[in-house]
C-alpha cells in the first residue's frame, strides 16, 4: 500500500504557524517545502516591526474644572429689596416664608465673593404664627418683612464661637408650650437679636424700643421648638450653631425676612 503524504491547506497552514509551529506546504507540483522561517515567528503586537521599542502612548490631556458661577445678585429679591441691603454688606441670611400666612419657612446664608453670591445650605425655619407683614405690632404674631441688621447675640448656654458680641445669662431661660403644645425650653438656648425696634450694639436682653413700645420688639433668631413663633425665626440648635460661628461683624451682616411674594417686590 502506498501512504500519501498529509495535506494542510494553505489557511489551515498560516493558522498554525501562526502558533510558532514549523509546517510543510503542499506545493502544487507535490514537493513537499519548509514553510519560510519568518512564517513560523509570531511578531510581538506591542513592538513595531522594525524592532524599535514601541513608543509609550501619550497621557491624556486634562483640563482643570471650571469654576462655580455665583449669581451676580440674590436671587428672588426685587428692586425694592435689593436697595434696602447695605453697599457693605457682605453676609445676607435669607429667610423667604412659602407663604404670606404661613409660618414655615427657608433660611440660606448668602456670601458675598469675587464671582457673586455663594450660597449655603437650605434650612428648614419657623417664623411667626400668622405669617408676614409689613407693619409689625406689639402681640400681633406676624414676623416683620424687611433687611434688618445682625450685630449681637447671646444665650443659656455658653458661646459656641461667633465673632459677634455674645452674652451669656441664665435670664435667657423659657418654659412653657407653643401654639401647637410643643414645648418651648431650650429655645433661648443660642439666640441672635434681629436689630428690629432695638439698640444695635446691645444685649438681645436690652429692652430699648426706639419705635415705642406698640411696635414690638424682642425679635430674634433663636433654636426651632418645633412649631410657629410670636414674631422670631427659629432654625434648629445645630443650624444655630452653625450660623453664629460663620457671621463676621466685619462683613456687615443683615437678615432679608419675609415670604417670597413681597421679597420679590
Amino acid at each position: 500500500m502506498r501512504l500519501h503524504r498529509p495535506y494542510i491547506s494553505m489557511s489551515a497552514a498560516v493558522v498554525v504557524s501562526s502558533l510558532g509551529i514549523a509546517t510543510y506546504l503542499q506545493s502544487p507540483e507535490g514537493n513537499a517545502h519548509s514553510a519560510p522561517e519568518t512564517a513560523s515567528v509570531v511578531q510581538d503586537a506591542a513592538a513595531p516591526a522594525t524592532g524599535q521599542p514601541a513608543a509609550v502612548p501619550a497621557a491624556p490631556r486634562t483640563t482643570a474644572p471650571p469654576e462655580p458661577e455665583f449669581p451676580a445678585r440674590l436671587p428672588g429679591l426685587g428692586p425694592e429689596t435689593l436697595s434696602r441691603i447695605p453697599a457693605r454688606t457682605r453676609q445676607v441670611v435669607l429667610v423667604t416664608g412659602t407663604g404670606k400666612k404661613s409660618a414655615a419657612s427657608r433660611v440660606v446664608l448668602w456670601q458675598r465673593v469675587d464671582g457673586g453670591w455663594r450660597p449655603g445650605a437650605v434650612w428648614a425655619a419657623h417664623n411667626g404664627y400668622r405669617g408676614w407683614t409689613d407693619e409689625h405690632y406689639a402681640g400681633d404674631l406676624h414676623s416683620p418683612i424687611g433687611v434688618f441688621g445682625l450685630t449681637d447675640a447671646g444665650g443659656r448656654l455658653a458661646d459656641p464661637g461667633t465673632k459677634l458680641p455674645y452674652h451669656r445669662s441664665g435670664a435667657f431661660s423659657i418654659s412653657g408650650t407653643g401654639f401647637e403644645g410643643e414645648p418651648l425650653a431650650g429655645s433661648f438656648d443660642y439666640v441672635i437679636a434681629i436689630n428690629y425696634n432695638r439698640q444695635p450694639g446691645t444685649s438681645p436682653m436690652d429692652g430699648a424700643q426706639p419705635m415705642g413700645a406698640n411696635r414690638g420688639g424682642g425679635i430674634w433668631i433663636h433654636v426651632d421648638h418645633g412649631g410657629p413663633t410670636h414674631a422670631c425665626v427659629s432654625l434648629s440648635k445645630t443650624h444655630m450653631r452653625q450660623l453664629l460661628r460663620v457671621l463676621d461683624p466685619a462683613d456687615h451682616p443683615v437678615v432679608v425676612m419675609g415670604d417670597a411674594a413681597s421679597l420679590a417686590r
